[in-house]
């Protein structure tokens, strides 16, 4: 592995993380449990996306899978370990998967999913969560966690800001598995390109990101759009014109507004 900055990090064990060209590919790495999510898998991802903020030579991540299966949820021995937990242990594990999502939604770098097959439960939850995502047609997408007695509680908060409240009750109550198109329709996933086409189209829309958008841009207006649904509207008007006012006196404004005005290229890297 590249890029680890810490002993912490290159002991990881069920994920990869490198990066390349200004891109960091942050890897789930278990095909033989089919990406399963377990506690100590979470903890590695709260590690890998640390290490792709603090790294300065990563501008945009991807999120991608090993294996045939994105992501399946929850680890199945895991889930027959939780039988024995109390109310403290459960808070303390759910806390976890918490912010996990938490990190990636309030990310200072864009994170694109590569879906490349079923992202299931937890599983879902991660994929969607991605700024963007880009997914294969054969993929199957689904909060399942109804249908044996769960609840997709920590997904519920994003899904609502993601898609509105009808679709995410169609979608957490019934605990239908959708289609990858359906998931596009609903705006779980960004884009569906075959299998063949999924990682190049990855790179060519994070090269994108990373020559023609500045990265302080994309890290402030990610930060607004997380932070401005929570506001009153008045509030959210003044903290927008506050962000607007910092961003104008900023060296990107200034190096981007001059480009502009000369009607030169300018490339962010």
């Amino acid at each position: 592995m590249d890029n680890l900055p810490t002993q912490e990090l290159e002991a990881l064990r069920y994920i990869q993380y490198e990066c390349r060209d200004a891109i960091g590919y942050i890897t789930l790495n278990r095909p033989d449990k089919r990406n399963a999510l377990s506690a100590d898998m979470v903890t590695e991802l709260k590690l890998a996306f640390s290490a792709a903020e603090d790294d300065e030579t990563c501008k945009v991540i991807v999120l991608r899978a090993a294996g045939e299966v994105f992501c399946a949820g929850a680890d199945l021995a895991y889930i027959q370990e939780l039988q024995g937990f109390g109310y403290t242990d459960n808070l303390a594990d759910s806390t976890h998967l918490m912010q996990l999502f938490h990190q990636i939604y309030t990310l200072n770098k864009v994170v694109i999913g590569q879906v490349q097959g079923h992202a299931l439960a937890g599983g879902c939850g991660l994929a969607t969560i991605c700024d963007f995502a880009f997914t294969v047609p054969e993929a199957k997408f689904g909060y399942t966690e109804v249908k044996i007695g769960f609840l997709p509680a920590i997904v519920s908060v994003f899904l609502l800001r993601k898609i509105g409240e009808a679709r995410t009750k169609q979608l957490l109550l019934t605990g239908d598995i959708i289609t990858a198109d359906k998931a596009a329709e609903f705006g779980l996933v960004n884009f569906v390109v075959s299998r063949e086409e999924l990682a190049d189209n990855v790179v060519r829309f994070a090269r994108r990101l990373c020559t023609e958008n500045s990265g302080q841009s994309m890290e402030l207006t990610k930060e607004m759009l997380a932070r401005i649904p929570e506001m009153p509207l008045e509030d959210s008007l003044l903290y927008a014109a506050q962000m607007n006012a910092e961003a104008r006196g900023s060296q990107d404004c200034r190096r981007g507004i001059a480009a502009f005005l000369n009607k030169e290229k300018i490339s962010w890297e």
